[in-house]
């Protein structure tokens, strides 16, 4: 399989529980994974959830995607509907965006979907952003091929923050994925001054066999965001069932956290600051 599924869509599949599985007919629901980033236009891609009883393959995860609701992002004084667009880099090759409504720190966003006779609404805000010093390839041996990622970042004072870290390899990844272990509570920092090596995420059917490293020749973009609750509460649970089924495609026990009424999955806002790395050229 020549193209991703990545980590982060592979929630469409865990649209009912094990009690579930008694239930002559279970009724679909509709799974939101949306965000919109300080700077940035919303995103959304879209589905409906696959019985934990179906095959799961590209074909029957391709047979799930929405592609033909009414999404509409309003910041309270101004909206837009989102457009669908196919982007051949991603599996599922269809995603919304917009382009009118950019993202700005402090301010909330409702989102409203309409699809067939079915409304889901969700709200999120996005947190101000906090800036990375610096990002930095380091690997444990000099002549290795292959190294880690370690960033800086000051966690401001008297202030409650919620992070998330995500990379980018470009040529290689569509978009960041979220890094193994890459949500974090303020709480948990004994100092402002913050230090972390960052590990590869997860990747579903990748082109290679996942590691959680980079490697040399590798031009790797870097995010921190910063996130509210119930993003940090979401892609907790999602992680936690990753780590403890060892199988990124069914959660193993229960339902993951989510903020939309009406469906399962995130809205969620971001702050956002993103440096590049640049690794040794591939020998």
């Amino acid at each position: 399989m020549k193209k991703h599924i990545l980590f982060l869509f592979a929630v469409i599949i865990w649209g009912c529980s094990k009690d579930d599985f008694a239930e002559k007919s279970i009724e679909s629901k509709i799974v939101v994974e949306g965000w919109i980033e300080e700077g940035d236009y919303a995103q959304v891609l879209l589905s409906s959830s696959i019985p934990v009883t179906d095959v799961i393959d590209s074909t029957n995860v391709l047979n799930h995607v929405i592609r033909s609701a009414k999404i509409t992002i309003s910041d309270g004084q101004n909206s837009e509907v989102l457009k669908v667009k196919n982007d051949k880099n991603r599996v599922p090759p269809f995603v919304y965006f917009g382009t009118n409504l950019k993202g700005e720190a402090g301010k909330e966003y409702s989102l409203k979907i309409e699809y067939l006779n079915r409304v889901v609404q969700a709200v999120t805000r996005i947190p101000k952003s906090v800036q990375l010093k610096s990002a930095e390839y380091i690997k444990k041996v000099e002549t290795d091929t292959t190294g880690y990622v370690f960033v800086k970042f000051d966690d401001p004072l008297n202030e409650k923050n919620y992070y998330q870290i995500a990379t980018k390899i470009d040529g290689e990844e569509p978009i960041f994925v979220l890094s193994f272990y890459g949500n974090l509570d303020d709480k948990n920092f004994e100092t402002t001054s913050i230090s972390l090596q960052i590990n590869r995420g997860v990747l579903l059917f990748p082109k290679t066999k996942f590691t959680p490293y980079f490697a040399d020749g590798d031009l790797i973009h870097v995010k921190l965001r910063t996130q509210n609750k119930d993003a940090l509460d979401f892609w907790n649970s999602w992680q936690n069932e990753i780590v403890n089924s060892k199988n990124p495609i069914y959660p193993s026990n229960t339902s993951l956290k989510s903020n939309i009424n009406g469906g399962i999955g995130i809205w969620a806002g971001y702050g956002q600051s993103t440096l590049i790395v640049k690794t040794p050229a591939k020998k």
